[in-house]
């Protein structure tokens, strides 16, 4: 009787594992049905009778998104959004708000071969001999010394869009061999997705 429950608890847990990926993958989509399809639909029939079909209201916000990005790529485009820059810079409220959102879109576009994240690495904050994954977003020149700093970028887990910036010297960090993809899913998953091994740095 032991060994039934210990092979039915053991399948049990394989099957759990197996579909929590699933069900996760359900709720993003209901997320999105929830929050993007059905209030883009619902705006939409304000104005005309449009038939509710699943996934509609999404591929609509996809459409827009496409002829926004071919009417910002041309010159009369980034001359129009420029116009609605400066009458932005105008209004106290809105101006700070727009400057963040600028900010963080240019960071995090990979347009023209940048990225937000440049390089994966590991740095010891307090010098307690405790590393911590980081992401280096760009360098900064020491006046004083002429010394090159990297500005890191220590994300918080599980969430990677908030956490913590250093500036450190490069002797202070070290290159586990890792692609940014692969610490990101090491931050996303809490440690349990993580390569198994520290790589010397290449060449």
């Amino acid at each position: 009787m032991k060994e039934f429950f210990q092979h039915a608890r053991s399948y049990i847990f394989r099957g759990l594992f197996a579909v929590i990926p699933l069900l996760l993958s359900i709720l993003a989509v209901k997320l999105l049905y929830e929050l993007i399809d059905r209030r883009v639909v619902a705006f939409i029939e304000n104005f005309v009778s449009v038939k509710h079909i699943p996934g509609l209201g999404i591929l609509l916000v996809l459409i827009c998104l496409y002829f926004i990005g071919l009417i910002v790529s041309n010159v009369l485009g980034r001359q129009v959004f420029l116009f609605i820059e400066n009458i932005s810079h105008r209004i106290p409220v809105i101006k700070p708000i727009y400057q963040i959102g600028k900010q963080l879109s240019e960071s995090l576009s990979v347009t023209g071969g940048k990225q937000a994240f440049k390089k994966a690495l590991l740095i010891d904050c307090n010098n307690s001999g405790v590393w911590t994954v980081a992401f280096v977003t760009g360098t900064t020149k020491d006046g004083r010394t002429g010394e090159d700093l990297l500005r890191m970028f220590v994300p918080t887990v599980p969430n990677p869009t908030s956490g913590f910036i250093f500036l450190v010297r490069p002797s202070q960090t070290v290159d586990p061999g890792w692609s940014v993809e692969e610490a990101l899913k090491i931050i996303v998953s809490a440690g349990i997705v993580a390569p198994e091994q520290l790589l010397p740095p290449k060449p």
